[in-house]
């Protein structure tokens, strides 16, 4: 049929986008991102907003993420002296401080009669040291240990115990405190009294049963802004550098009493002591503390230089007191105060003396005493044993081996080398040690 004038002719057409280059694919992909960045801000910003009104509302708090604590190793000077001590000179049974403590005395007896002592000097001494306790007030805390008992009826009581403590860190998170571990001993619970009065709960962070210390925590929102701006962390000091005859305050418990405080002097400083897994100093004080309620000494300068100590028997000591210089002791705080439990292999131990040598005892260290249900004892180490190897690590001085156990962990087992004395010679031999937790 042919198609008449009238009727139209019309184009089909197809629309057809155009091809999308590269450059408008990376505009698009672009837009995505900035798109999507701002909804991130808006949620971020909202969640921010409202979380405090959530969780005030709900009533719960914000997990608390504790910060590491870090403590500052001070150098031992006798680190680059060589050591010649025989196994009777590092035993703490045969110190014998008396005859020293003795002429120290003296000797400051004889410079104070020579002092021109007048009225002004003293009133400016007594304030002096009067300022250095004042500002120490801010670090001590009393510890109450509260525990359940029962009588001989059965029937419940509660007792409670209050020891001194100090500040060791604050930190956005926490409060960290030095204490004895008594005052955490089978405690039910524990609280802690600020110098200004306020009160506030305790956990446990750490114990060390051997030095007999522990390290508690007290959470920063359980404890009032002002009191939070009013307490301070105690400055640690050097105690290498402690000598005899130093003037000290001795703070915390002293008397018996938190928030007492002693003047005294250092009367004798003791080296190379044997301790468990390790030697150590020891500062012979001229006044008797009860080290179980928490006394802490401090140098001139208001730093903490040690604490007493009732883990150290000594018969030399009447009338005296023994305390563990601080130096010695920080990579060990820095464990507690982070929580972590403290390496413990077990032995009581010296080096092998030039003397010893020319005996026929190789080189090591000489063990004096495998402590009983310790970790070496468990795995077969005897007392007499020569200590020669640590994991990869020969070890030739007590000293090498106690850094050795400052890079283990509690947990770890490490291949340990002895030498034993048999008939005719010394034969090496292999243990596995499980490393323990002081």
């Amino acid at each position: 049929m042919a198609d008449s004038p009238n009727d139209k002719k019309f184009m089909r057409e197809k629309i057809v986008k155009p091809p999308i280059n590269k450059r408008r694919l990376a505009g698009r992909a672009l837009c995505l991102c900035l798109f999507a960045v701002i909804l991130g801000v808006v949620a971020a910003v909202s969640f921010v907003v409202s979380r405090p009104m959530v969780e005030k509302f709900l009533g719960t708090e914000p997990p608390s993420t504790s910060i590491p604590i870090t403590i500052q190793q001070d150098s031992d000077p006798a680190s680059r002296e060589p050591t010649s001590e025989t196994m009777m000179e590092t035993t703490a049974e045969t110190l014998q401080p008396e005859e020293m403590r003795e002429e120290i005395e003296e000797m400051v007896s004889e410079a104070m009669e020579d002092f021109p002592w007048t009225e002004k000097n003293l009133q400016e001494l007594n304030e002096a040291v009067r300022a250095i306790y004042l500002e120490s007030e801010k670090s001590i805390v009393t510890v109450a240990s509260i525990r359940q008992e029962t009588d001989w009826f059965d029937n419940p009581i509660l007792s409670t115990g209050q020891y001194a403590g100090i500040i060791l860190a604050i930190n956005p998170s926490e409060v960290v405190i030095l204490t004895g571990e008594k005052a955490v001993e089978e405690a039910d619970s524990l609280g802690v009294i600020f110098g200004d009065g306020s009160t506030a709960s305790v956990e446990v962070k750490q114990r060390d049963t051997i030095a007999g210390m522990a390290a508690i925590r007290v959470k920063t929102a359980d404890i009032g802004e002002q009191t939070l701006n009013w307490i301070q962390a105690a400055s640690l000091g050097n105690s290498y550098s402690v000598r005899p005859g130093d003037m000290i305050l001795a703070v915390g418990s002293p008397t018996g009493h938190v928030h007492s405080v002693i003047t005294g002097m250092i009367s004798y400083v003791a080296k190379g002591v044997q301790v468990a897994d390790g030697q150590t100093r020891m500062l012979y004080t001229d006044f008797d503390g009860d080290g179980d309620r928490g006394v802490f000494l401090l140098n001139l300068s208001g730093q903490l230089i040690g604490w007493v100590t009732e883990q150290m028997e000594a018969e030399e000591t009447a009338g005296a007191s023994l305390a563990m210089p601080i130096s010695e002791y920080k990579w060990m705080l820095e464990q507690l105060s982070n929580g972590v439990s403290i390496p413990y292999f077990g032995i009581l131990g010296q080096d092998v003396s030039d003397s010893m040598l020319g005996d026929g005892i190789p080189r090591g260290v000489y063990i004096t005493e495998s402590i009983a249900d310790g970790p070496a004892y468990s795995a077969g180490i005897q007392s007499g044993d020569i200590l020669v190897r640590f994991g990869d690590q020969d070890i030739s001085s007590l000293r090498e081996f106690q850094g050795c156990m400052e890079e283990t962990k509690s947990g770890d087992t490490v291949s340990v080398v002895i030498r034993r004395k048999s008939i005719d010679e010394y034969r090496e031999i292999e243990y596995d040690v499980v490393i323990g937790a002081r």
